[in-house]
């Protein structure tokens, strides 16, 4: 049981700012580095906020957290509070698929990476190689 009432735990959480999955990013931003993949922008502003941008090919990068996003791998909804929790993570994934849909329709090449392939080395280099080839491609005319 909570000890606030509804209106003060939403104000509560209301107040918290989320400031990304600094693990996972730091990971994320190494391996790139390792790979030599050079191009990228993060906290570029632009709509549905892209962890990582490649403006001059117009490829836009998500890190997806398996629990924000509802990884069907690793997602543990918490004990409590599950019709809110399968709403909000139902919530994430509509916008996710919103995304996608908007920014391809505006040229955009978009790439998810799920948090637990991030962790997984060798997933990730074999994953970066392929996203190097896809920057590296020249363009014909």
């Amino acid at each position: 049981m909570d000890t606030f009432s509804k209106k003060k735990r939403s104000s509560i959480m209301r107040a918290v700012r989320s400031r990304g999955n600094k693990s996972t990013d730091i990971v994320f931003r190494k391996a790139l580095k390792k790979a030599g993949i050079t191009g990228w922008r993060s906290g570029l502003r632009m709509k549905y906020s892209p962890d990582y941008v490649f403006p001059k090919k117009r490829i836009a990068i998500f890190l997806d957290g398996c629990f924000w996003h509802g990884c069907k791998q690793h997602l543990r909804l918490p004990k409590t509070n599950r019709a809110y929790w399968k709403k909000k993570i139902a919530s994430n994934a509509a916008r996710d698929k919103l995304a996608l849909t908007e920014l391809k329709r505006g040229g955009w090449k978009v790439i998810r990476f799920w948090e637990h392939s991030i962790t997984n080395r060798d997933a990730l280099a074999s994953s970066l190689a392929e996203l190097s080839k896809k920057i590296s491609r020249k363009k014909t005319l």
